[in-house]
């Protein structure tokens, strides 16, 4: 998580996928570590999407803010379109 918070809001998510396998962890765990919800305010993954997303919207000057409950919403659905 320590590495998470280092990377979150510094770097896209390609990289921040990279920093995380540079910590020597396997990818499966890290994989599941990003699925885990630690707290109850979504997973990792998507509360690490829905601040990205947050930021590109404000770059962009779309007013909002993305959540994680959001994320995990459009995830869903991309997933049963795609089936």
């Amino acid at each position: 998580m320590a590495r998470v918070e280092e990377l979150r809001g510094r770097v896209g998510y390609g990289e921040f996928l990279d920093g995380l396998e540079r910590t020597g962890v396997a990818k499966e765990k890290i994989m599941t570590f990003l699925k885990a919800d630690p707290d109850g305010n979504g997973s990792v993954q998507d509360r690490v999407t829905a601040e990205m997303t947050t930021q590109l919207m404000q770059v962009m000057g779309i007013p909002g803010r993305q959540t994680p409950d959001e994320v995990k919403r459009i995830r869903k659905t991309a997933i049963k379109d795609s089936e």
